[in-house]
């Protein structure tokens, strides 16, 4: 018998068909209220062996949520997400019976700044390549879809119609019946009081109705999921904040309408406002001077029994929220106020959810912290279920990894972010966004001393990291923009230095494992799709998913027979050590795996002095015919022990230097020390970012990731399909090449002003979109913008013209062959054949 565990926490989080064979199942909840209960939106498909279907539903209280639904999202696939359950819950009272109250009058986000209309403008090329309508509207178009607006502020909106509003009891409801229909058993409450991990990976989970043996478990507990976490010993970087909402009495001007208000969002007031019945709801988002935390619930544990009660409503904490309110609407004024509605909902440090496998611990899911819980709700449940009945992730989400977060995310730090989450809900979003708010973390890099008066710090994992170097006479700090700002003449010097110079760069961020063991060169050959590296050489190497997707990019060096060292991007430390080790338990690899990315810091030293530099600092004969592109050693530089490997991002003769954190300092005086003569100088990513592109290097998480093959990124080079070892993905990669490629990544210069791409633009040709930009730059080399994107293969060959959108507008752009710039390792090469490259 299958139970359900179901507890009642009233923040609306995720809907989850999961589909898995051959085992049993348990969603884990803490003890239940049971009153009014509503739309957890959480329900789960089980299929066994004999393809019976169960389905678990979860409730909650149905006063808490205000019931919004849009298409709408800043991200890229999170669109997905939103597409997704605005199309089950189309559909679901046709499939059920039941009515679920679903409203779709359309949504307008209002502009009333051009800084606002510059980032409309910036959506709507993001969303261009996208299949969900959105439109930017005049104001005369707002005024006649909500004509009780106040428009003399009113600059332009983003229209998406489609979006509304449901009911989020009758949605349960629905979802409830439909599991019954289906075979489904519902039984609650049901109390959770311990978790037990057994030797196989299965679980069993405790509950005074008795034990339950499962193969799997996922924690969606809502506000209790840090206490599930911690009977485990997971402390879940969680935190609930207070929210209000709002009603009206019958406005008689919204009465008299005949057609249904748009929910608008002015993002300025920074509220939400739709038409209930006839009147008003409108619910804001107050500053984080402002906003509440329940923190008491972190410290504490969330009070036993709580499940229908609600928060004491206080309006004064969101008055200036409703005089702005009332100033956009003016029949506000005129409204009496029926309810005031003050609930939790649970937020994690950036406001997105955590989802999917969690690392260290096998066979435990999440998928909690949904701050816009019904929206989230059907295609979360989706995405879990194809992931866990295909053994990956169906589109690339690593902005939701629960292991985008680590020992470093401590609760003073959640609660920071928290606040500054909620305060910056309708804030502009910039792209290159940084956000200050409980930073540094513990995870500082050994140069953060000494380097943070000097630079603009980037948020990358827990670490800081230089973006860009301050000068005198620079305009410093952070200074967002939709168009070049004050970093963009600083990166040019930066650029500038390595292409003529020398510079250091702080990689120190970098996930680094070691793998050693009897097996580690199997397990190595099975998981990735190039060659194992010999002793003392290095390579980049990928990790691929069953269906031949990209899931990961990591450096590879065997440092000694047998022992290997991995390098991967901070964002995607835990991700990829999680998927590393999972291959080890099911391939059962006599392997020992350490993360050591807290311990060892590293510098990267690039540019044509690099060599003259370093080789002040040791014996070892640095020349190149002694030490050769993509080769490792063990040295010492200034009596300071590091492993050296020759590679750089930059593409120019370089090193990264990895070394014990406590020697960063040290080995960084050293090296500038050394290079006074040079004219050694630092720079940060945003130049590495420019170099790389240069090269016709390709980022993890931009130019591939899991919704790309490596066929289609264009890293033949790196793929073996000749080697014995049958790697993972290796068969499906073969199936996609005879069965050909519907696109491919290009290599754009692309004519703009005083605007450059930055990733996931829209790209046009003949009137129509057909693709999409993945990363890009200015080029300080030929002096215009350059783009990585894809487009259809009969439009993929050099020479071809496009246009790629930014700001509103369509700039030309040409297909050129890549790279722009060659490698300092291909220049060289060239040279001694007596050819002359190019720079």
């Amino acid at each position: 018998m299958l139970w359900s565990i179901l507890p009642a926490p009233r923040n609306v989080e995720s809907l989850v068909q999961m589909l898995l064979y051959y085992s049993t199942f348990t969603l884990l909840y803490s003890p239940l209220s049971p009153a009014r209960y509503c739309c957890q939106n959480f329900l789960t498909l089980l299929r066994s062996e004999i393809n019976m279907a169960h389905f678990l539903v979860r409730y909650l209280n149905s006063t808490e949520s205000a019931g919004l639904t849009t298409y709408f999202h800043p991200g890229i696939n999170l669109k997905k997400i939103h597409y997704y359950s605005i199309k089950l819950y189309e559909k679901l009272e046709e499939e059920t019976g039941q009515a679920v109250g679903f409203h779709q009058p359309g949504s307008i986000r209002i502009a009333s700044t051009p800084t606002r209309v510059d980032e409309f403008k910036y959506q709507m090329t993001r969303n261009g390549w996208h299949s969900t309508e959105q439109y930017l509207i005049t104001p005369e178009k707002v005024q006649e879809l909500f004509p009780l607006l106040k428009m003399d502020k009113v600059l332009a909106g983003l229209y998406n119609p489609g979006d509304g509003h449901i009911d989020p009891y009758s949605l349960t409801m629905a979802l409830a019946a439909g599991a019954r229909k289906y075979g489904a058993q519902i039984n609650y409450p049901v109390q959770v009081t311990n978790l037990k991990s057994r030797s196989d990976g299965t679980w069993e989970v405790e509950t005074p109705l008795g034990i339950i043996q499962a193969k799997r478990i996922v924690n969606t507990a809502g506000f209790w999921a840090r206490e599930i976490g911690k009977m485990i010993g997971l402390q879940h970087p969680l935190i609930p904040v207070h929210h209000q909402y709002v009603v009206t009495s019958t406005i008689p001007e919204v009465k008299a309408l005949k057609t249904e208000l748009p929910v608008i969002r002015d993002l300025e007031g920074s509220y939400y406002l739709r038409q209930e019945r006839d009147g008003l709801l409108f619910g804001p988002y107050e500053s984080e001077e402002k906003m509440k935390l329940q923190d008491s619930w972190v410290t504490d544990g969330v009070p036993p029994g709580f499940g229908k009660e609600l928060f004491e409503s206080d309006l004064d904490r969101i008055m200036e929220h409703i005089e702005a309110a009332m100033e956009m609407v003016p029949v506000l004024k005129k409204a009496d106020i029926v309810n005031t509605i003050a609930g939790p909902i649970t937020y994690s440090p950036d406001i997105l959810p955590m989802v999917g496998p969690h690392q260290g611990v096998r066979n435990y899911w999440v998928a909690i912290g949904f701050g816009y819980g019904i929206i989230h709700a059907g295609g979360i449940g989706k995405y879990l279920s194809d992931w866990i009945l295909e053994g990956e992730p169906p589109f690339d989400l690593i902005e939701l990894d629960p292991n985008r977060y680590g020992k470093w995310t401590t609760t003073e730090y959640t609660a920071a972010k928290a606040r500054e989450s909620y305060g910056f809900n309708n804030i502009v979003g910039y792209p290159k966004e940084e956000r200050f708010a409980g930073r540094p973390t513990e995870r500082t890099s050994g140069l953060y001393d000494l380097l943070k008066s000097k630079c603009s710090m980037g948020f990358h994992a827990g670490w800081e990291q230089p973006h860009w170097f301050y000068k005198p006479g620079d305009e410093t700090g952070y200074k967002p923009s939709f168009r070049r700002t004050n970093w963009f003449d600083p990166v040019g010097r930066e650029y500038k230095q390595v292409m003529e110079k020398v510079g250091v760069i702080d990689l120190s961020p970098f996930g680094k494992f070691k793998v050693k063991g009897t097996d580690s060169v199997k397990l190595l050959d099975h998981l990735f799709a190039n060659v194992v590296p010999k002793v003392g050489s290095t390579n980049i190497s990928h990790m691929l998913t069953p269906r031949g997707k990209v899931y990961a990019e990591l450096t590879v060096s065997q440092l000694y027979p047998g022992e290997f060292m991995l390098i991967t991007g901070s964002g995607s430390e835990l991700h990829d050590l999680r998927w590393i080790e999972e291959e080890v338990t099911r391939g059962g690899y006599k392997v020992d795996i350490e993360n050591v990315t807290d311990e060892i810091g590293v510098l990267g030293v690039a540019g044509p002095y690099a060599r003259q530099i370093l080789q002040k600092l040791t014996r070892e004969d640095l020349s190149d015919g002694s030490f050769k592109f993509l080769q490792s050693k063990q040295l010492k530089l200034s009596d300071i022990a590091v492993t050296a490997i020759r590679i750089s991002y930059t593409g120019e003769l370089g090193w990264e230097l990895y070394h014990k954190k406590e020697d960063s300092v040290a080995l960084y005086s050293a090296i500038m020390e050394a290079g006074q003569k040079e004219g050694i100088d630092n720079f940060g990513t945003y130049a590495l970012n420019a170099l790389r592109l240069e090269k016709g290097f390709r980022a993890w998480g931009a130019e591939m990731n899991c919704d790309t093959n490596p066929w289609e990124a264009g890293l033949e080079y790196f793929v073996k399909l000749n080697k014995p070892a049958d790697f993972t993905g290796k068969q499906a990669l073969k199936q996609i090449k005879e069965k050909g490629l519907k696109r491919r990544l290009v290599y754009l210069t692309v004519d703009t002003d005083n605007v450059d791409p930055e990733g996931n633009e829209s790209v046009w040709h003949n009137g129509k979109v057909i693709g999409n930009t993945t990363s890009g730059t200015f080029s300080y080399s030929a002096q215009q913008s350059l783009a990585f994107a894809y487009v259809p293969t009969e439009l993929s060959k050099v020479g071809q013209k496009l246009e790629v959108e930014l700001l509103g507008k369509n700039y030309p752009a040409t297909i050129i062959q890549e790279p722009l710039v060659l490698t300092e390792p291909t220049r060289m090469r060239l040279q001694k054949k007596g050819e002359s490259p190019k720079i």
